[in-house]
């Protein structure tokens, strides 16, 4: 019985022509002959088409290739004797991941990583990254359940909301346009030793250089652009404390903002004014002077958050270690040299023995033999 296909592709009729002369004889059941029984395929095509058939898995998009399951991997800027990280971003989201109790680790990059945004931080999780502060704190918040921002009430989400806003959209440009204005104060402040940092063997004098020229100048056409800018350098202290002084007035004499707990303005806004706070008091900083002197609950609120997320930031800031929180492997203890030496002697002493006590247990032999034979000599007499 024949069988009817029906081809839905356009007609071609030269191609057609061509198929009819190569198509092989069709058998309407008139010919008699025997179908010739299809040849099986070797063992090598076989194993040829498998390979084919399976599917190439793709090709790691991330830095971290031998990760483990729901580690995250963290990627931002080496540290400083002053404080775990001159970006508040930075400072964020390794704040954030403490808090929450999310298993991290600090990815030792020297800094020559950046995300497909071009930005640190970021992050890697299971393969894959997720950049920029904000959305990697939704993201990881949604994968591991932690809200920190769970207890507020709609009003309070609003505020935290607006703060959060002006803390990273207006206060930490006046602090980007500091940086900026004065690059040399900025290495002094946090004592940035940029030869350890990058891990380069490009001198010190050269790297400052280098540094004061490019950021100095790229920060202040950013400020620029951004608008803050354009204003004189007091005007620019003066929106600064003005600032300050909104998040004062709402922390009153609150532990944090909202409460008895943290929530992710506790974090933004330790995150931005540690980046003030922890200035070395030979430079001049004037927000560093009026978050000590005019509004003293700032300061209190870094401090109780720096005890309670960092109760190792000595340890950071004195060994620069980017994960002073991770167990770190035990090294086998070494042998005590004097009693390895003594060991070693023992046995030198011990193989230099045994030829002497083979040849003493020959010699007892011979001589008792001797005495054998001498006594049966004196039977015979």
């Amino acid at each position: 019985m024949a069988t009817e296909v029906i081809n839905n592709v356009p007609a071609n009729p030269d191609k057609e022509q061509k198929e009819k002369e190569d198509a092989p004889p069709v058998d309407n059941g008139g010919t008699k002959e025997k179908e010739e029984t299809p040849k099986e395929p070797e063992k090598g095509e076989e194993k040829a088409e498998e390979k084919k058939s399976e599917v190439a898995p793709p090709k790691p998009t991330v830095h971290k290739i031998s990760f483990e399951q729901d580690i995250v991997y963290l990627y931002q800027f080496s540290r400083t004797p002053m404080l775990p990280s001159t970006s508040p971003y930075c400072l964020k989201v390794e704040t954030w991941l403490r808090l929450a109790g999310i298993k991290y680790e600090n990815v030792d990059h020297k800094a020559k990583f950046r995300s497909k945004k071009g930005q640190l931080p970021f992050v890697e999780l299971n393969g894959e990254e997720i950049a920029d502060s904000s959305f990697i704190i939704k993201e990881l918040s949604d994968k591991f359940g932690k809200d920190l921002d769970a207890g507020l009430t709609p009003e309070q989400r609003v505020i935290s909301h607006a703060m959060i806003s002006m803390i990273e959209n207006h206060l930490s440009w006046v602090i980007l346009w500091w940086r900026a204005k004065y690059p040399e104060s900025v290495l002094k402040g946090y004592q940035v030793n940029l030869q350890s940092a990058l891990n380069t063997r490009v001198p010190n004098s050269l790297l400052n250089f280098c540094y004061k020229f490019t950021s100095g100048r790229k920060g202040l056409k950013k400020a620029k652009a951004h608008g803050i800018g354009v204003h004189t350098q007091d005007e620019i202290m003066e929106f600064g404390k003005n600032d300050l002084r909104a998040l004062s007035d709402l922390l009153s004499d609150r532990p944090y903002f909202f409460g008895e707990e943290p929530t992710l303005l506790d974090i933004v806004a330790f995150a931005n004014l540690a980046q003030l706070r922890f200035i070395d008091k030979a430079v001049s900083q004037p927000l560093r002077d009026a978050i000590t002197d005019v509004f003293p609950n700032l300061g209190a609120l870094v401090n109780r958050v720096k005890e309670r997320a960092f109760p190792d930031w000595e340890e950071i800031c004195t060994t620069l270690d980017l994960n002073p929180h991770l167990p770190k492997p035990k090294e086998p203890e070494p042998e005590e040299p004097e009693k390895g030496k003594a060991e070693e002697k023992e046995k030198e002493k011990e193989a230099e023995k045994e030829p002497v006590k083979e040849k003493e247990k020959e010699n007892e032999k011979e001589n008792e033999k001797e005495k054998e034979a001498d006594k049966e000599k004196e039977k015979e007499k």
